[in-house]
C-alpha cells in the first residue's frame, strides 16, 4: 500500500458533507485498504466557520473555497454545496489545478453537464456524480458501466422521496394534499419551501441526467417536460383505485419506437397496483430500467438523507482515488448517439380525464364526438349524475399528448362541459 495519502477537499459541510467527513474519519482504515492508499481530509470550505463541526479539525475549515481548490496538491474535490454558482466555477477551477471531482449537484449537472465533462476531459481528470440521482441507490454506475454494452429503451422511476411520501400518505389515509405536505414538513421530509420537490424541478434535473446517460445523448434540464403534483386530489386517488391503480410522481425517459429520438418528462401518473413501482412507500425511491438484453431491472432504496447520500459520495471517492493511483480516468460523457429530444406533444400514452358536465341527454354523445374528431379513442366511460350536474370520467386508449391537448381544448368550448376537473396520464401498463 502506498503510504503517501491522497488529499481530499470538501466543499460544503451540511447534512451530506458532515456525513462524508465522518465516514472518512471513522472508516479511514477500511477506505485505505480498499483504495490502496490512505485518504486525508485536506480542507473544508464552509460559509459559517464559527459553527461547531464534530470530528473536523478547525484548522481545516475555511471560507475561501476558491483558494482551497487552487492549492494544486489536491487529488479529489468533493462538491456538496449545490446550486449553480459558485459550484460550477469551483469545479472547473479544481480540474484546472489538477483535482478530480465528486459531486452531488443534480441541478448543475442537468444544466451544464456537457461543459463540466469537457473540462474534466481537457484536464485529464474524473467527474463522478452517483449521489446526484436517487441518493444511496447505485444507478449512475450501472447505467454508465454495467449496461454499457446493452441498449436501454426506458427509464421509469420515483426519484423524489418528498413527493412519494406525500402521495403515499394521500393514498393510504385519504388525506388531502396540504395535510400530507404538513406531515412531510413536520417529519423533516419536506423543506420549508417545498417548491423544488412538489413542482417537479428536482425530479426533472434527475431525469435529464438519467436520460443523457441511458441514451448516450445530451439532455438538458430545459428538454424535460415538467408538471408538479400540487393539483392531485383525493378524488384522483379514488378514481385510480377504481381502476386498480395508484398515483406516483414519475420521471420517465424513453427511446422512441423507431430509435431516432428520445423524450424525458416528469409528471403525476396513475400506475397499476401490479407494477413494482406501485408498492414503493414513504420517502423511498425506485427506478425501473428496461433494456434489450438485460430486460427489466429495478433499483430501490433511500433516495435522500445525509448518510445514504454520503454513501454514494464515498463510493465515487473510492473509485476516483483508485483511478488516481493507477493513472487512469473512468468513463466520461457518452453523447455519441446525439438523438433528437422530442417535445412532450410526441409522447404517446393513455389518459384519465374527469369532466364536470350538465346532466342531460346527448352530453355523452357530444363528448365522444370531440374525442373522435381529434383521433383519441375512448376505452371506458363512467358517468354519475345528481341535481342537474354530472361527472364524466373517460379513460382513453394510447394517444399522443398533442392530440389529447387538442381534445381537452375543444371539450372546454362545449356549453355542456362545466369544467375539466382532472387530467392524469396512465403509465406502466
Amino acid at each position: 500500500m502506498r503510504t503517501r495519502p491522497l488529499k481530499v477537499a470538501l466543499l460544503g459541510c451540511g447534512v451530506v458533507g458532515s456525513e462524508v467527513a465522518r465516514i472518512m474519519t471513522t472508516h479511514a482504515d477500511d477506505l485505505a485498504a480498499r483504495i490502496g492508499a490512505p485518504v486525508e481530509l485536506a480542507g473544508v470550505a464552509v460559509r459559517r466557520p464559527s459553527k461547531a463541526r464534530e470530528g473536523i479539525d478547525p484548522a481545516l475549515v475555511t471560507t475561501d473555497a476558491t483558494a482551497l481548490v487552487k492549492r494544486g496538491d489536491l487529488d479529489v474535490v468533493v462538491e456538496v454545496i449545490g446550486g449553480i454558482e459558485p459550484a460550477r466555477t469551483l469545479i472547473t477551477t479544481a480540474f484546472e489545478h489538477g483535482a478530480s471531482v465528486v459531486s452531488a449537484n443534480k441541478a448543475l449537472l442537468a444544466q451544464d453537464g456537457a461543459a463540466l465533462h469537457a473540462a474534466a476531459e481537457q484536464n485529464g481528470r474524473d467527474l463522478y456524480y452517483e449521489a446526484a440521482v436517487a441518493g444511496a441507490i447505485p444507478l449512475i454506475r450501472p447505467l454508465r458501466e454495467s449496461l454499457a454494452g446493452d441498449k436501454v429503451n426506458r427509464v421509469l422511476g420515483i426519484v423524489n422521496g418528498t413527493t412519494n411520501f406525500i402521495l403515499d400518505k394521500m393514498d393510504s389515509t385519504g388525506a388531502g394534499y396540504q395535510e400530507a405536505l404538513d406531515e412531510a414538513t413536520a417529519l423533516g421530509y419536506a423543506e420549508a419551501d417545498p417548491t423544488a420537490d412538489v413542482e417537479g424541478f428536482d425530479a426533472a434535473a434527475k431525469a435529464a441526467i438519467l436520460a443523457g446517460i441511458a441514451f448516450h445523448t445530451r439532455v438538458r434540464l430545459d428538454d424535460v417536460y415538467r408538471e408538479g403534483m400540487t393539483e392531485v386530489t383525493a378524488a384522483d386517488f379514488a378514481s385510480a383505485k377504481e381502476m386498480g391503480c395508484t398515483i406516483k410522481l414519475l420521471a420517465i425517459c424513453e427511446r422512441a419506437a423507431d430509435g431516432a429520438s428520445v423524450t424525458a418528462r416528469v409528471h403525476p401518473a396513475m400506475i397499476p397496483l401490479s407494477h413494482p413501482l406501485a408498492s414503493v412507500r414513504g420517502a423511498y425511491n425506485a427506478v425501473f430500467v428496461e433494456s434489450e438484453a438485460a430486460g427489466q431491472l429495478m433499483f430501490y432504496g433511500p433516495g435522500a438523507g445525509g448518510a445514504p447520500t454520503a454513501s454514494a459520495v464515498l463510493g465515487d471517492l473510492v473509485a476516483v482515488c483508485r483511478n488516481r493511483l493507477s493513472g487512469a480516468t473512468g468513463p466520461g460523457e457518452s453523447a455519441y448517439a446525439a438523438l433528437r429530444v422530442s417535445p412532450m406533444g410526441d409522447v404517446v400514452t393513455r389518459y384519465h380525464i374527469s369532466l364536470d358536465v350538465a346532466d342531460k341527454p346527448g352530453v355523452l354523445a357530444q363528448v365522444a364526438t370531440v374525442f373522435a374528431e381529434h383521433g383519441v379513442s375512448i376505452d371506458t366511460v363512467r358517468q354519475q349524475g345528481k341535481d342537474g350536474e354530472a361527472s364524466l370520467v373517460v379513460v382513453t386508449h394510447r394517444a399522443s399528448d398533442a392530440a389529447l391537448n387538442g381534445t381537452v381544448e375543444a371539450l372546454r368550448k362545449l356549453d355542456t362541459v362545466r369544467g375539466v376537473a382532472s387530467i392524469m396520464r396512465v403509465e406502466g401498463e
